[in-house]
C-alpha cells in the first residue's frame, strides 16, 4: 500500500464521569437509551434477537441510514474499482455476492433479525453491511514506558466519508451475544460489523485500510472484527481470528490486550498475515518507537511519530486524546476512540452533523463494566420481539 507507516507504541487514559440517562425504548433483553444525549443501544440474545432489537430500537435511524447509503449516495456517487467507475451500490451487489458464502450464519441470522425489526428488505440489510470493503482508516497504541504509569492506552482515528452522514447515526452498541464475550462496538445504525471495538476481556481492536480492492473473496473485514471482539479471550485468540480465516482486501490492524499489557500491528490480507511486535523496524515502520504501535500515513504518519516522541513516557488519557487532533486526522475524520482496556473506559467523539472532523468535536466518556450493569426504565415503551421462525 502507498506509504502506509505503522509504528508500534503504547498509551495510557483516564475516564470522565457518568451523565443523565435517558430509557427510550425496550425490545426482548434489548433497550436503548441516552446518555448525555449520545445513544447507547444494548442487546443480548441470539444473533437473530440481537438483529431485531437493533432494527426495531433504532428503525428510524436504520431507514434514514441505509435509504441514503444505498438510494441517495450509492446510486449517485462513483467509485473506483480498477479501471472502472461503478456506482458503488452496484459494487456492493457483486461484493455480496462473492462473500455470501464466507460469512458465518450466525451473522446472516443477525442480518436477517435486523431487516425484520426495522421493516427493511433483507437485501439492503446486507448491501449495507458491506460498505465498509470500500473504506480504509487509521489506528494507533501506547503502553509501557510510553505513557505516565505505564497502563496501555489504544487510540482509533476513523477516517471515512463524512458527507455519507453516518455521524447523524453514530450509536455505541453493547452486546452480550449468546455463547460470546460481552463487548462494545463504536458503531452506527444498521450495521452489524465493527471496524473499531472492545470486549470485557480487556481486549481492543481497530484497523487501518490499504489497497487491494477486488479481492473479495473472504470474511469481509467487518465481520472479522466482530468475531475477534466476540471470541477473543486474549490477544493471541484475536490474532487468531485474522489468521485462521479467509481474508479479503489490504488491511491493518492494532490489537490491544490488557491483561498481558501488549499491543501489536497486523498486516493481514488475501495473501499475507504478518505481526508487527512494537518498537520492530518493518518496511513501513521507518522509525520505530518503544513500546509503541502507529498506523497512518504520509504527513500524518510523521506529524504522529513527533507527538509521540515529543511526550513519551509522559501520556496519560488527556493528553493521549490529543494526538488524534488535526492533522492527524483527516478532514474526512468521522470518530476518533481512546480505548482504556484495563478499566474498559473509553472516549468517543463524532464528527458534527454538519461535517467538521471528529477531532474537533466533543468526546463522550463511558466504561463498558459500568454500562452493562445498567438497567432500563422498566416504565418505557416496550416493542414486542418477534421470534424468527
Amino acid at each position: 500500500m502507498a506509504h502506509l507507516r505503522v509504528l508500534l507504541f503504547s498509551l495510557t487514559v483516564c475516564f470522565i464521569t457518568s451523565a443523565a440517562a435517558e430509557t427510550i425504548a425496550r425490545c426482548g433483553k434489548g433497550w436503548l437509551e441516552k446518555i448525555d444525549g449520545y445513544p447507547v443501544l444494548h442487546l443480548k440474545g441470539t444473533h437473530y434477537e440481537m438483529g431485531f432489537q437493533h432494527g426495531a430500537l433504532l428503525k428510524a435511524n436504520v431507514q434514514a441510514n441505509m435509504d441514503f447509503l444505498l438510494r441517495k449516495k450509492g446510486d449517485v456517487a462513483l467509485a473506483a474499482l480498477g479501471p472502472l467507475k461503478l456506482k458503488p451500490a452496484n459494487v456492493l451487489s457483486m461484493i455480496v455476492a462473492i462473500q455470501h458464502k464466507h460469512v458465518p450464519q450466525k451473522y446472516h441470522d443477525e442480518l436477517r433479525g435486523l431487516a425484520a425489526g426495522a421493516n427493511v428488505p433483507l437485501k439492503d440489510a446486507r448491501l449495507t453491511n458491506f460498505i465498509p470493503e470500500l473504506f480504509h482508516c487509521s489506528g494507533f497504541a501506547l503502553m509501557n514506558s510510553a505513557t505516565k504509569d505505564g497502563t496501555l492506552l489504544h487510540g482509533r482515528v476513523l477516517d471515512y466519508a463524512v458527507d455519507w452522514r453516518l455521524q447523524e447515526h453514530a450509536v455505541i452498541i453493547v452486546a452480550e451475544p449468546k455463547g460470546g464475550l460481552p463487548f462494545v462496538n463504536v458503531s452506527y445504525a444498521g450495521f452489524i460489523g465493527s471496524v473499531t471495538g472492545m470486549n470485557t476481556a480487556h481486549v481492543s481492536i481497530g484497523e487501518m485500510g490499504g489497497r487491494g480492492l477486488g479481492h473479495w473473496s473472504g470474511v469481509p473485514m467487518a465481520f472479522l472484527v466482530r468475531e475477534a471482539l466476540e471470541s477473543g479471550k486474549d490477544l493471541d485468540a484475536a490474532l487468531a481470528v485474522f489468521r485462521d480465516n479467509k481474508r479479503t482486501c489490504e488491511y491493518y490492524y492494532v490489537l490491544a490486550d490488557a491483561k498481558t499489557n501488549r499491543a501489536v500491528g497486523l498486516e493481514a490480507h488475501w495473501n499475507k498475515f504478518a505481526i508487527v511486535q512494537p518498537g520492530t523496524r518493518h518496511e513501513q515502520l521507518p522509525t520505530p518507537v518503544k513500546d509503541c504501535a502507529l498506523l497512518s500515513a504520509g504527513d500524518r504518519y510523521q506529524e504522529l511519530v513527533r507527538r509521540v516522541k515529543a511526550g513519551h513516557g509522559k501520556f496519560t488519557p488527556e493528553t493521549a486524546l490529543r494526538l488524534m487532533d488535526r492533522p492527524v486526522a483527516m478532514k474526512s475524520n468521522l470518530h476518533n476512540v481512546l480505548f482504556e482496556p484495563k478499566t474498559t473506559r473509553f472516549w468517543v467523539a463524532n464528527a458534527s452533523s454538519d461535517g467538521k472532523p471528529a477531532a474537533t468535536q466533543r468526546y463522550h466518556a463511558f466504561q463498558l463494566s459500568e454500562l452493562l450493569k445498567r438497567k432500563p426504565d422498566l416504565k418505557s415503551r416496550e416493542i414486542k420481539l418477534v421470534r424468527s421462525e
